[in-house]
């Protein structure tokens, strides 16, 4: 490392987050750093980097990153010394502006004859959720999004999918093809035996109404798997 690099690295060290965004950019601000930024001010007993970090801390849950922060509820927040209401408010806003902004840069690339495609949009917005979430996505001839409905809403360990009301969503839309997708709160996104057992009902049901299942896609935590992809379907 010359010298130069050296220096810029000691001073760097010795900048506050504000001053340091302003000599080197947001892109040099680490996780903890952009945090304090927004935060702009600590408590009595933490300073605004101490503050943030705590933050952190608390949000990660033993995953790395700031996925976390998404996850926390505004009564979870509002028990950290140091952060009221508005403070409150101001992180939840970041958390889902952060998401939408994510989503709409998938959004850009969409297409439902790749998989990873489809997983990339809807990522961010489940990845975060707490419980399984069971969505349906009806496409038309040429591959269109018709609509997407969210069939059901389960427990922390499974959700509670009927074939039934997949076939009522679809025949409702006058769909031709459809995909399922699911998060694993557990981050992780291998399928259950039972999510292997519906998705074959559905699919078999499908091909003799002539509704074909397409593919399942379940996210994990920056993760997926596609049935599809892995000749399930």
């Amino acid at each position: 490392m010359n010298r130069k690099k050296q220096e810029q690295k000691e001073n760097q060290v010795h900048l506050r987050p504000y001053e340091k965004f302003m000599q080197f950019g947001a892109e040099n601000l680490t996780e903890c750093e952009l945090l304090a930024v927004l935060l702009r001010t600590g408590s009595r007993e933490e300073g605004v980097e101490e503050l943030a970090a705590h933050i952190l801390d608390i949000a990660s849950n033993g995953r790395q990153g700031l996925p976390g922060l998404h996850r926390l509820s505004l009564e979870q927040l509002l028990r950290i010394k140091g952060i009221g209401k508005v403070k409150a408010i101001q992180i939840k806003c970041i958390a889902e502006l952060c998401t939408r902004m994510a989503r709409a840069t998938a959004g850009e690339s969409l297409t439902f004859e790749r998989s990873g495609s489809v997983a990339a949009y809807y990522m961010e917005t489940l990845r975060h959720k707490s419980r399984e979430c069971v969505y349906l996505l009806m496409l038309d001839a040429k591959g269109h999004l018709i609509r997407e409905t969210e069939l059901s809403r389960g427990t922390v360990r499974s959700s509670l999918l009927s074939p039934r009301e997949v076939f009522i969503e679809a025949l409702r839309a006058e769909a031709v093809h459809m995909i399922l997708i699911h998060n694993h709160p557990s981050g992780d996104p291998t399928p259950s035996r039972e999510d292997l057992s519906v998705t074959k009902s559905i699919y078999e049901m499908g091909m003799k109404l002539d509704i074909p299942l397409i593919d399942h896609i379940i996210i994990g935590d920056n993760k997926y798997i596609s049935f599809k992809e892995q000749g399930y379907l």
